[in-house]
């Protein structure tokens, strides 16, 4: 007889199932709602990210302390420790980008006759 996984553990699962719901959803929404869910999901102190952020610190946090017991690798506190810190840093950098995500999610899906022009896509990356 096997045994029923643990809330949390269903949890995380009902969690991940949902993620994909949403970005199924996401792929279908006009870019006025689209813009609004991704700046809802990228939110920083509410969002999606902030909380995936928050949730690996505190797997690091408890990587640590079983690492310093002897009962994981250290390899996999410092790999956790290296993942909190790299989603903190991005998430300051799409930060930078909330209020034209608003500004788009706010505005109302228009046919105009005249349709925006394409901005050329140039990659930059700081460090």
């Amino acid at each position: 007889m096997s045994h029923p996984a643990p809330y949390s553990v269903r949890l995380a699962d009902e969690i991940t199932r949902q993620l994909g719901q949403l970005a199924d959803h996401l792929s279908q929404l006009p870019p006025p709602q689209a813009a609004q869910v991704i700046a809802r999901v990228l939110d920083p102190d509410a969002g999606v990210l902030g909380g995936v952020t928050h949730l690996v610190t505190t797997g690091s946090v408890f990587a640590k302390d079983q690492a310093e017991r002897g009962a994981l690798p250290p390899e996999v506190w410092l790999a956790l420790g290296r993942a909190s810190n790299e989603l903190h840093d991005i998430s300051l950098d799409l930060d930078e980008h909330q209020d034209i995500l608003k500004h788009v999610g706010s505005q109302p899906a228009t046919t105009a006759a005249k349709s925006p022009a394409p901005a050329p896509l140039v990659v930059r990356r700081r460090r």
